[in-house]
């Protein structure tokens, strides 16, 4: 039986500064692939798009923004004048070329979310509990198979 933890969060995705919705998104973290995070979102009307990348990413993200490829995660910023409570929400930033979707998210339910996964698999500890060959060569058929279903 593959271990993993499961979350579904609300995220606001901003569409605009004046237009923004909210979608339901499922969080998924996996033993066997103690490195990754998947976020799954329902977008209306579309079919369910997956992201997967690094869980440190969404962890760092908390503290301070971090990401310079696809997948860019930053606490939100406050009016310091305004506020000297710690950032309640977080963007994630996901890129395609020149095109970018924009999500806000309550950091309670992704913290909440990293403490589970901490509790499977402890940051830090993920080489001790992945299987590389076996990891690296299921990643490498997905690919394999991704762009033969694209060609």
């Amino acid at each position: 039986m593959r271990e993993s933890v499961q979350a579904e969060v609300m995220m606001s995705f901003l569409v605009s500064e004046e237009l923004s919705f909210r979608i339901p998104v499922e969080l998924r973290y996996e033993a066997d692939d103690p490195y990754a995070v998947r976020l799954t979102f329902h977008l209306p009307g579309d079919a369910p798009v997956s992201w997967t990348f690094g869980r440190d990413l969404l962890s760092d993200g908390i503290e301070e923004p971090c990401g310079d490829g696809d997948v860019r995660v930053a606490p939100v910023e406050l009016d310091p004048l305004m506020d000297a409570e710690p950032p309640a929400d977080m963007h994630i930033r996901l890129q395609v070329g020149a095109d970018h979707a924009l999500f806000r998210v309550s950091m309670a339910p992704i913290v909440a979310f990293l403490d589970r996964t901490d509790r499977l698999v402890p940051l830090g500890e993920e080489r001790a509990s992945a299987d590389f060959e076996s990891h690296l060569d299921d990643a490498l058929h997905r690919i394999l198979a991704e762009e033969q279903s694209a060609g």
